[in-house]
């Protein structure tokens, strides 16, 4: 039996302004619709209903969730594989933009397949790699080399010792999440950065495809953020957003993918071009990005 979550007010901010604003349905496992409500207040959507922390990693276990299988079956799953490598030396110097630390310490949560820990390992960084899901973390052995940890073992880091912590595409789906943000201060040193990257619904693609924006990603995505909602979060953990910075590439990959969820199968060219109509209004506006990186500080 699949224990359920349902929201009496904003997981964020705690307002009891919420209300429904769309259902989506889980294209990558079940097939289930999930309704999401929205915030009056800090802007924040989240999936009213999800499963429980204890019941929800049954919606994971499908070979197409590429960050945990590294499938590269269907052509959407190998130009994300081609661009990934990019992708991860473009993290990696924007880490180092950041943190003016030859080899420093990180902590990068949700690790998946560990590419992003091979590189910055590569790079000469001391690296602690935390990942859940038991699948993921044997594929990051067998594939990278690299050994992670259960996630339940960030509770047991000492303090103060990070220079750097990462979440790539993570912090959306972490259920315990305000006192996961506590710990992630509590670990980070006194110049430390945090780095958080989320899908954003205020962007043009998710407003094209409506239901149908893959970003949203139900039951996995918990929380759909926006600039506002992030900065409320942090600052009730005395953290602070420092800048945000745009993920070119995720505008093209999630409405491929929408486009798909919608039509059943993709239209090549009406996706790329949304996805560059999107680009092109996120470069007048940042915040208005498909992805976007939060650098966060004490």
């Amino acid at each position: 039996m699949v224990n359920k979550i349902s929201y009496t007010s904003c997981p964020v901010c705690g307002s009891p302004s919420i209300s429904k604003v769309i259902s989506a349905k889980d294209h990558t496992v079940s097939g289930e619709s999930f309704e999401i409500f929205h915030c009056a207040d800090c802007q924040l959507r989240f999936t009213q209903n999800v499963p429980s922390e204890d019941s929800i990693g049954a919606y994971y276990k499908s070979e197409n969730y590429i960050s945990h299988t590294d499938i590269s079956k269907g052509l959407v799953n190998r130009i994300y594989q081609i661009v990934r490598r990019r992708a991860n030396q473009n993290k990696r110097r924007l880490v180092e933009k950041y943190i003016r630390v030859k080899g420093g310490s990180l902590l990068d949560v949700g690790s998946g397949t560990g590419y992003f820990v091979s590189e910055m390992k590569k790079a000469g960084w001391m690296v602690t790699g935390l990942e859940p899901d038991s699948g993921a973390r044997k594929v990051a052995e067998e594939i990278n080399s690299i050994q992670l940890s259960p996630s339940v073992d960030l509770f047991k880091l000492s303090l103060n010792q990070y220079d750097a912590i990462t979440l790539w595409h993570v912090l959306e789906h972490i259920h315990d999440l305000k006192n996961y943000i506590r710990k992630f201060k509590l670990l980070l040193k006194k110049n430390g950065k945090l780095f958080v990257a989320v899908p954003n619904y205020t962007s043009l693609d998710a407003e094209m495809y409506k239901e149908y924006w893959a970003a949203y990603d139900v039951p996995r995505h918990l929380y759909h953020f926006t600039p506002s909602s992030m900065k409320l979060l942090m600052e009730e953990a005395g953290l602070k957003v420092t800048d945000i910075r745009p993920m070119w590439f995720d505008s093209f990959y999630v409405s491929l993918l929408s486009s798909k969820y919608k039509n059943g199968s993709i239209n090549w060219l009406a996706a790329i071009f949304t996805g560059l109509r999107s680009n092109w209004n996120a470069m007048r506006d940042v915040k208005k990005c498909s992805s976007l990186i939060y650098v966060i500080s004490k």
